[in-house]
């Protein structure tokens, strides 16, 4: 059986059971809104406690605060009436093992999937590539703290972000399931 098949037999059995989430609201019930990574192992509505309809979850590489990410942001706040926001990067992120510059170089040789080794990822792949991975800024990570700032700060200093809004700023770590707070970030996301 292929994904596909097994994500269209999930959907199906979930089907049987939807019943009243047919009725939910639009805006998050519990009007709060976390931007984290897309690893597969986090699970926010797990850690958060949540279940459906209960906060937007925004999700990218990193859970940086990208313009896309404030986007969504923005809108979560603007449209939907989100009041408080978490910024929730975690341990042992994959963003923190490559640069622009490594990942330009892999996109140049090879479009193909690179291996992670000892010494970082490599290409393994057949060409051709594509230079166009240079342009872009893929917001990897140094260290985990200072990007959860740094995205908080970006946050709370956008133009179409009301000072209102309080934005935490936490670490997950992937060996216990712990949110562990940046202090400083909290400090810098405080509603003024």
């Amino acid at each position: 059986m292929s994904v596909l098949d097994e994500v269209i037999a999930a959907n199906k059995e979930y089907t049987t059971t939807f019943g009243e989430k047919a009725k939910l609201a639009m805006p998050p019930a519990r009007h709060f809104a976390i931007l984290t990574c897309m690893d597969a192992r986090l699970d926010p509505a797990k850690y958060a406690g949540l279940a459906e309809g209960d906060a937007h979850v925004i999700r990218n590489a990193g859970g940086r605060a990208t313009d896309d990410a404030i986007r969504s942001l923005v809108i979560s706040y603007k449209l939907l009436g989100t009041k408080e926001w978490f910024v929730i990067h975690h341990s042992n992120c994959g963003m923190e093992f490559f640069t622009n510059e490594l990942m330009g170089s892999l996109l140049s040789s090879s479009l193909e999937t690179a291996e992670l080794g000892e010494d970082g990822f490599r290409d393994v792949g057949e060409g051709p590539g594509s230079t166009e991975g240079k342009y872009i800024n893929w917001h990897t990570i140094a260290d985990q703290a200072t990007s959860v700032v740094e995205d908080v700060t970006r946050i709370k200093s956008h133009a179409l972000v009301p000072a209102s809004i309080p934005v935490y700023g936490f670490i997950y770590d992937v060996s216990t399931g712990s949110l562990i707070e940046v202090p400083k970030a909290t400090e810098v996301g405080q509603a003024r």
